[in-house]
């Protein structure tokens, strides 16, 4: 950030605006239930393991709604409240955010050993780290003493996340609004090296893109072919496909490689390397040829983006009921 050395209240509002964020910051701490819920991380991680037995898909939808949730009002477990104005039924959110049943299970074998401590917004940042360790991905320390809003934020949703359909600026700017940079949006987007996507997500590539009446010329010929048997025009758009084509369940870089190669699902992953945009196509190209250097940087963007305005003190409550507020 430039300013001029005689700016001094513009140095001053820097400098408050660092103090507060430091302040948040240690708000937040890797101890936070070190005594009074010791076995916090122990219990998280056994649900989050038996989740994924059931089902290995489970592992991505707990990472996503750890996402849906920081984005929107902040990491404040909103995204799990229920009610026809929550965010659950936001357009992003609807028939498509799951493991709502998971986290109710996290939450009944937390609070059995430790009543009314843990809030439900620490759980989805635990089950997410976790969720991507068990799938072969790097490990965080994941800072805790988050505290659980009291108020969902449809429109919130609905105007905050960003979208499989959006341009690669908008995309970058949806990012900025909550605090993370270009790289974050690279990183995170590397998210999708696990789970599965509906066909309604993608199909607008695959027949008349753009009103060309041809394919999107960024997806690769023998993907297009696939991806229309399986999603012809007169579908529903509800079947699924995997995000990071041939390594469906593996939390690892090859989603990078895929995007090189022109076989990101999404016009939103694609737009990372073929957007047009020169930073984020040499970060895919870094991320596809070092491993480590994603899994580094995935994990620093994962601590970022868990520190997007936390509730901490005595804001917020800590529900004991993770789809209501305490009555």
């Amino acid at each position: 950030m430039k300013m001029p050395i005689s700016s001094f209240n513009g140095c001053s509002v820097l400098v408050i605006h660092i103090m507060l964020f430091t302040a948040v910051r240690s708000q937040l701490t890797t101890d936070h239930y070190s005594t009074t819920c010791p076995r916090v991380l122990q219990i998280v991680r056994s649900e989050v393991q038996k989740a994924i037995k059931v089902e290995m898909r489970m592992a991505a939808s707990l990472l996503r709604l750890h996402f849906h949730d920081c984005f929107v009002n902040g990491c404040d477990g909103s995204v799990l409240l229920d009610g026809s104005d929550g965010e659950k039924f936001a357009l992003p959110n609807l028939n498509s955010a799951r493991g709502f049943e998971v986290v109710d299970n996290i939450k009944t074998a937390v609070e059995s050993r430790c009543s009314g401590v843990v809030s439900c917004a620490d759980i989805l940042a635990i089950a997410a780290r976790d969720s991507v360790v068990l799938s072969g991905g790097p490990s965080w320390k994941v800072l805790l003493g988050r505290r659980d809003g009291m108020v969902a934020n449809q429109t919130g949703s609905n105007n905050g996340l960003p979208s499989p359909f959006g341009s690669l600026s908008s995309i970058i700017s949806k990012f900025s609004d909550v605090g993370l940079n270009l790289t974050d949006v690279v990183s995170l987007s590397g998210s999708h090296t696990i789970g599965l996507a509906r066909c309604a997500t993608f199909s607008g590539r695959l027949f008349n893109f753009s009103g060309t009446g041809a394919p999107d010329p960024t997806m690769e010929s023998t993907m297009v072919s696939d991806l229309k048997n399986l999603c012809p025009q007169t579908s529903d758009g509800n079947a699924i496909t995997v995000l990071d084509r041939n390594s469906t369940d593996l939390f690892d870089s090859h989603y990078f490689q895929n995007l090189i190669n022109n076989k990101g699902l999404l016009s939103s992953d694609q737009i990372l390397f073929s957007g047009g945009n020169e930073e984020t196509k040499a970060l895919v190209q870094s991320f596809s040829s070092n491993q480590n250097l994603f899994f580094d940087t995935f994990a620093n963007s994962m601590i970022k983006m868990g520190n997007i305005s936390p509730l901490t003190g005595s804001n917020g409550q800590i529900r004991k009921n993770c789809r209501v507020v305490n009555s």
